[in-house]
C-alpha cells in the first residue's frame, strides 16, 4: 500500500513514519509539511492513502482533504490530529479515520488493516495472466490494473467502457449506446465515434493485460467481466446479506464503509447512469439502516451512530433517521450531540427545502430543552 504523509512538524512525520514501517506492508510514497506541495505530487505517486494533519498554517487539513477528494477520488484519508472537534466535519469529507495524537502502533495498525483488505492480491502468476483487475465505481470510475491506473485515449472512450461495466454480461444493441453517449450528434458520425471508441478500448485492454473483453453480440456488445473485481459487486454481495440475515458483523460493516468512497460515477456526469446511481444509493442507505438496527440491538452504540451518521451525509433532509440518530445520542448521554443532529436537520429541511420540520422532530426538540 502506498501513502503519503502530510503533517506541519516534521518530529510528527518522523514518529508516524517509523510506526508504519514497523507495521510493515505499507510504502512511504512521500512526507511533506506543505500541503500544497503534496497535492502536486498526487498524480506522480498515485497513493492508496493520504495521513493528513489537521492544523496546518497555509492550508487547514479539512481543505486538503476536500482537493484530494477531487484530484483521486479513490484516495482514502486518514487525520491524524489532537483535535476532537473536527471529527464531525472530517466524516462529511468522507475519511476512513480519524486518529487523535497520541495514538499507538496498535491503532494504527487497525487502520492500515482496514486499507489492505481491499487491495488486490495477486501472485506472480497471477499478474502474468492480468488477474487482479478491480474496477471502482463508487467516488469515480476508474480500473487499476497490475500496472497502475488504466488511463483513457479520450473522455468518451472511458464513459463507453463505464456504460459497458454498468451493463455487465448484458448484450447492449448498438443505437442504445449510440443514444445515450453520442445523443446529440448525427447518426453516422457517432457509428464512427463508437466504432472508433470500442477500438480503443479493447487496445487499452490488450496493451494492459487485463481481462475484460468486448464481444459483438447480434446488434451490439457485451464486455465480459471474467476474472474481474469491482467495489460495485463487493458492496452488493454485503448488502445482500444484510438484507438478508438483517444484520451485519463489524467486519462486513467496515468493508462497506470502505467500499462506499462516493457517490457511483462521482464527478463523471454520466447522465444514463443516474437511475442506476439512485438504485445504489437506496441500497446503501438501506444497509447502513439496517446496521444501526443490529449495532443498537446488541449494544453497540458507536457503530449505531456511526451508521446513521453516514445516513445523514448522504441524505440530509431525512428527519426519520435524524430523529433515531437524536434518541441514540439521548441514550448515550450525549445531549450537545443530539442538538447539534436537530440544527442539520432543521437547516437542510427548513433552509434548504423550504418545509416547515415534521411535528414529531419539532416534539423531540421540545423534550431536549
Amino acid at each position: 500500500m502506498r501513502v503519503i504523509l502530510i503533517d506541519d512538524e516534521e518530529n510528527a512525520l518522523d514518529v508516524l513514519e517509523i510506526l508504519l514501517r514497523e507495521i510493515g506492508s505499507v510504502t512511504i510514497a512521500g512526507r511533506y509539511t506543505n500541503p500544497i506541495q503534496a497535492l502536486d505530487a498526487l498524480d506522480q505517486f498515485q497513493p492508496d492513502a493520504v495521513f493528513l494533519d489537521i492544523q496546518m498554517p497555509g492550508m487547514l487539513g479539512l481543505e486538503a482533504a476536500r482537493r484530494i477528494k477531487a484530484i483521486a477520488p479513490h484516495t482514502q484519508i486518514v487525520f491524524t490530529t489532537a483535535y476532537s472537534e473536527y471529527a464531525v466535519e472530517a466524516f462529511e469529507i468522507q475519511s476512513t479515520d480519524y486518529l487523535l495524537k497520541p495514538f499507538t502502533k496498535e491503532r494504527l495498525r487497525n487502520t492500515v488493516s482496514r486499507f489492505m483488505k481491499l487491495l488486490p492480491h495477486k501472485s506472480s502468476e497471477e499478474a502474468a495472466q492480468g488477474a487482479g483487475t478491480y474496477i471502482q465505481c463508487f467516488g469515480g470510475f476508474q480500473i487499476q490494473t497490475a500496472n497502475g491506473l488504466l488511463s483513457w485515449k479520450t473522455n468518451k472512450e472511458k464513459e463507453l467502457c463505464a456504460f459497458l461495466i454498468q451493463h455487465a454480461d448484458v448484450q447492449v444493441d448498438a443505437a442504445t449506446m449510440i443514444n445515450s453517449i453520442w445523443p446529440e450528434s448525427e447518426l453516422d458520425k457517432a457509428r464512427t465515434y463508437l466504432y472508433t471508441c470500442i477500438s480503443y478500448l479493447r487496445k487499452s485492454f490488450q496493451a494492459s493485460n487485463i481481462n475484460l473483453k468486448v464481444n459483438k453480440a447480434g446488434r451490439g456488445y457485451a464486455i465480459d467481466m471474467e476474472g474481474t473485481r469491482s467495489d460495485v459487486a463487493e458492496f452488493l454481495a454485503i448488502a445482500e446479506q444484510a438484507s438478508s440475515e438483517q444484520a451485519l458483523s463489524e467486519k462486513q460493516y467496515e468493508q462497506l464503509t470502505i467500499l462506499h468512497k462516493g457517490e457511483y460515477f462521482q464527478g463523471c456526469d454520466f447522465h444514463w447512469s443516474m437511475w442506476r446511481g439512485e438504485e445504489l444509493k437506496n441500497k446503501y442507505l438501506q444497509t447502513l439502516r439496517i446496521a444501526c438496527g443490529h449495532f443498537a440491538k446488541i449494544g453497540n452504540i458507536l457503530l449505531a451512530v456511526d451508521s446513521l451518521r453516514r445516513v445523514l451525509v448522504a441524505s440530509p433532509d431525512s428527519e426519520k433517521d435524524g430523529r433515531d440518530l437524536i434518541r441514540l445520542y439521548l441514550q448515550a448521554d450525549k445531549r450537545n450531540e443530539a442538538l447539534k443532529i436537530f440544527r442539520q436537520l432543521d437547516h437542510a429541511v427548513r433552509v434548504n427545502l423550504g418545509v416547515e420540520l415534521e411535528e414529531e422532530t419539532v416534539r423531540l426538540y421540545k423534550s431536549l430543552a
